[in-house]
């Protein structure tokens, strides 16, 4: 098991980051309040299917290593994932279910770094957060998460 440390959104595409203490996990959509969560319900009007990375995880402690042997000042914000955990392998959940809170997700891929986070964070995110990137996953079942809530990998391995 293991616990989500701090949550954040982003309202716009490229726009600063915003921490938030509790966040509403919608089905099929993303976080509300989130840039993918307002492409999601764009897309679902207008009769399109909307993408299934709906919210990324990252861990503290990879985020921290990182961080202290580049002598950076950065956030665990900048790094533009939603949710940090500490805790659980989050690199075990592709292909499984697993609870957020009371919400159901389901790991799709890694969350590799790319280039425009090499370009505004820091340009070794690329070789240092290979693998270690975090985690995509799709919404499955609509709830809430908060600061500390329990992170639980479920037994279910989907093909």
């Amino acid at each position: 098991m293991g616990t989500v440390e701090r949550i954040f959104i982003v309202k716009q595409r490229r726009e600063a980051i915003t921490e938030v203490e509790t966040a509403k996990l919608e089905a099929g959509k993303g976080i509300v309040g989130d840039r993918y969560h307002s492409q999601a319900e764009k897309l679902l009007v207008e009769g399109e299917s909307a993408a299934d990375n709906h919210i990324s995880f990252i861990d503290k402690e990879q985020l921290e290593g990182f961080l202290s042997s580049h002598n950076s000042d950065l956030g665990l914000g900048d790094f533009r994932r939603s949710v940090i955990t500490s805790g659980i392998d989050l690199n075990a959940l592709v292909g499984k279910q697993f609870k957020v809170g009371d919400s159901l997700c389901f790991g799709n891929e890694l969350c590799e770094p790319c280039a425009y986070l090499a370009a505004t964070v820091h340009r070794a995110v690329l070789p240092g957060l290979v693998g270690k990137g975090g985690l995509r996953a799709t919404i499955l079942t609509s709830g809430s998460i908060a600061s500390g809530s329990i992170i639980e990998e479920l037994d279910k391995k989907l093909d």
